[in-house]
């Protein structure tokens, strides 16, 4: 599998084999889902809590004596029966994670970027962004002929990206990550992947 590498203006520099192992798979709809769970359950917080009635404040005497009021029964006004009681069976601080091995981690990012393999964009690098301007950024984009929403894989601490993520933060529709943070959801989300020649050859180098 060959791409095109292109430079910002969108101007053909040569060619990359993208290796097929990690760009040119079937696609594995099951493990992509899993991935894509693990990663929203492991973002959430799991802080809702809800106190029983053994934690409610109060409710310490009998609120009225047992028989002869033709009231039921009550032994205490902090029951879940009345207001500002106790929760039954309430939500509990707790984790949401679950993990997956390290082989399906791998195949569904595999499984991703084949699935994105047609909108996938190989680019040089960002050197010709020579300022934090967000005029080149969408000047870039624009000779990219990229629209919707865009992801660019890209070493944002190397030399040649120095402005990358300046540029492109007032960009509402383009999100940066770097190689080693690659994800199926992102992935997934973006219509269009941009990612830096170098930036493939650490991916192949991660998931080969």
């Amino acid at each position: 599998m060959t791409k095109e590498i292109l430079n910002v203006k969108g101007e053909k520099l040569g060619e990359i084999t993208l290796e097929k192992s990690v760009f040119g798979v079937e696609p594995n709809m099951h493990v992509m889902h899993l991935a894509v769970r693990r990663q929203l359950n492991n973002a959430r917080q799991g802080s809702a809590c809800a106190k029983t009635r053994a934690e409610v404040s109060g409710g310490g005497r009998k609120p009225w004596k047992q028989k002869g009021t033709g009231r039921a029964r009550a032994g205490s006004l902090r029951s879940p029966l009345f207001a500002g009681g106790g929760v039954v069976f309430g939500p509990k601080p707790r984790s949401y994670a679950f993990n997956m091995p390290q082989k399906a981690r791998k195949l569904a990012l595999k499984s991703a970027l084949s699935a994105k393999e047609s909108q996938l964009t190989v680019v040089k690098d960002f050197s010709e962004i020579t300022e934090p301007k967000t005029k080149l950024m969408a000047q870039a984009l624009k000779s990219l002929k990229l629209t919707g929403k865009i992801l660019i894989v890209a070493d944002t601490k190397a030399a040649e990206n120095n402005y990358l993520e300046l540029a492109a933060r007032n960009i509402p529709s383009v999100k940066i990550i770097l190689p080693t943070n690659l994800n199926v959801k992102d992935i997934l989300e973006a219509d269009s992947v941009v990612i830096t020649e170098s930036a493939v050859q650490k991916v192949t180098e991660m998931l080969g």
